[in-house]
């Protein structure tokens, strides 16, 4: 990655960076824009030139009506064009942030599951919406106004500068003083802007995680130091901005009050000049009324700096994700899969620096259940990942079918697999969408149908509104275990050939485990299966258990032949034994 590069692009560069079709549309803007600037003008000239004639002793006052009407249709026409630019240009930018979130979205699919975790949520959450949404009013304004109000006072200088080149260069005299305020003030602007994005991103993280834990932080009582983290990191942002405002008080001011006082320079000299007979009346007349509004535009574009310098920091945030490793997959398959079995081939995997898979060898055969288990921490869960085309391996291959997985496109490879976790999550929408997400033109019907086959039929049936229920961001209308079984059911819906399952009835009772269990088991016939659980009872009649410890496979087989010949299979299935022996004992209540 260029990051030099990426750090000098401006503002321009990713507002068509962005803009993609619709580049066109922002040029219409800003022409219009422009002119509407010369319309603005025009008002002042005819004025200036109104003063002339009154001082040549013209007393018509149909001319002077006329000028009046004139004045009048060129301010109009002002109006309207920059209406029309700015209706175009907020057009254009809510089609850009569309733009820029889609990518984003779009991104973030083709990303390493691990990449994605490890983003904080409140940032990545914090940059998708509120800080692109805030580039709208800027993004809207800056292209067209920008533009215009650096056009205006330039126009007005070069037709000074046609009536007298002194006075020209007097009616800048003020900008010096813009140009000492303006260093002042931003003469450590980097770093604090630096300062306010982290500390802003800190309160935003821990605005997320108060929020998120706030059920764990009332039950073990640490409300208290909880909320005073974020009182602290909400402090902290509030005085990242307040002492940089602070810093910028003096030389804003002076800026603000000088720089556009153009009388300063152009009345004093200007009436030596007349005096002296260098300068007519009516010219010297037509040059103050023209540099009154020679600064005002240019303070106007001053405005924007620091939206300016907000945008593309946000540009840049986004710029950085969107320049993130994706996996490797091809957009269009080299090869497809014969069949659906499954054949690991050395696989090496870590996260950072840390290796978790130590070069696994694994045939998983097609249509047959092949369960992986071992203690936690082993990297059952992980192989799963890798399996699912959730991260890619560091070393080694995982060929399905007789096909590298990195030789399918990621949609070819995701139609083959359905992958259901024991942190199911489902969206914010009615339980019969959630089903069906599995597949999108599934009828009402068949939505049903399956939660019939998939064994919670009868719970969605007793919820409020069956299944048009909605269940609540997350699912947090549902139980854990209400979750995961419509999980099961979406994963069912979609039908692929091969079915993952990562501890997938971690959070049913006994009663309904049993349900799922027989729905799985008949709804996954004739396809790939592999399940992770910790419950071994639910995986006995597996056609292959693979036992893996510290990211090695420690043993391979069945039920009945891993109790004779892996000590640490039978541990496990002794301790699993005694823990159901152990509950029946307590009338079914573990403690």
């Amino acid at each position: 990655m260029d990051t030099e590069r990426k750090k000098q692009k401006g503002i321009f560069n990713y507002i068509f960076q962005f803009a993609g079709d619709y580049k066109n549309t922002y040029i219409k803007s800003v022409v219009f824009a422009v002119i509407g600037v010369v319309c603005s003008i025009v008002p002042y000239i005819l004025m200036g030139d109104m003063v002339r004639k009154l001082l040549s002793g013209e007393r018509e006052f149909r001319i002077y009506l006329m000028d009046g009407l004139m004045m009048a249709l060129f301010w109009a026409l002002r109006v309207t064009f920059h209406t029309l630019s700015t209706n175009i240009s907020h057009r254009t930018t809510f089609k850009l942030i569309g733009n820029v979130r889609i990518a984003l979205a779009d991104k973030l699919s083709r990303l390493p599951l691990g990449t994605v975790q490890g983003m904080p949520s409140g940032t990545l959450k914090n940059i998708i919406c509120e800080r692109t949404d805030s580039m709208e009013p800027l993004l809207a304004h800056v292209v067209p106004e920008f533009t215009a109000n650096i056009c205006a006072p330039i126009v007005l200088f070069l037709y000074i500068l046609t009536i007298d080149w002194r006075m020209a260069l007097l009616s800048l005299a003020t900008l010096p003083v813009a140009g000492i305020a303006m260093a002042w003030m931003f003469k450590d602007s980097a770093s604090r802007f630096r300062k306010t994005q982290e500390t802003t991103k800190r309160l935003n993280d821990t605005a997320v995680e108060y929020i998120g834990g706030i059920e764990v932080i009332k039950a073990f009582g640490k409300a208290e130091s909880s909320y005073q983290r974020f009182a602290d990191a909400a402090r902290e942002n509030a005085d990242s901005f307040i002492d940089w405002m602070y810093s910028c008080i003096v030389p804003f001011s002076l800026g603000m009050v000088i720089t556009p006082a153009t009388l300063l320079s152009v009345l004093p000299v200007g009436a030596i000049f007349t005096m002296q007979g260098s300068l007519s009346l009516p010219d010297f007349i037509m040059i103050v009324v023209l540099s009154c509004g020679l600064i005002a535009p240019l303070i106007t574009v001053m405005s924007y700096n620091d939206d300016i310098t907000k945008a593309t920091s946000i540009f840049g945030e986004i710029d950085a994700i969107l320049d993130l490793s994706e996996l490797k997959r091809p957009k269009v398959s080299r090869n497809l899969p014969k069949d659906h079995s499954i054949k690991l081939c050395g696989v090496r995997f870590g996260y950072d620096e840390k290796e978790v898979l130590h070069g696994i060898d694994l045939d998983i055969p097609a249509g047959r259940v092949t369960a992986l288990v071992g203690p936690s921490g082993s990297g059952k869960s992980t192989l799963a990942r890798l399996i699912a085309s959730l991260w890619d391996v560091k070393e080694g291959s995982i060929v399905v079918g007789g096909t590298d997985v990195r030789d399918m496109s990621l949609a070819d490879y995701n139609g083959q697999i359905a992958y259901v976790s024991q942190d199911s999550f489902l969206f914010d929408v009615s339980v019969r969408e959630n089903i069906r997400m599995g597949r999108p033109s599934a009828t009402d019907r068949e939505v049903e149908e399956i939660a019939r086959k998939s064994g919670c039929y009868d719970f969605i049936m007793g919820l409020e509104k069956g299944f048009d229920t909605i269940v609540g961001g997350s699912g947090a209308h549902l139980s854990g275990g209400e979750r995961q079984r419509i999980s099961i059911a979406r994963a069912m819906m979609k039908n692929a050939p091969i079915l993952i399952l990562d501890e997938a009835t971690a959070y049913t009772d006994p009663e309904n485990e049993a349900v799922i269990q027989r729905s799985v088991s008949e709804l996954s016939r004739g396809k790939t299966l592999i399940v992770i659980a910790h419950r071994l009872s639910t995986i006995i009649d597996s056609d292959q258990i693979v036992v893996i410890k510290d990211g090695e496979i420690e043993a391979r087989g069945r039920h009945e032949e891993l109790l004779t010949s892996c000590a640490l299979y039978r541990k496990m299935w002794e301790a699993h034994v005694y823990a159901k022996d152990a509950d029946q004992e307590e009338g079914g209540v573990l403690v």
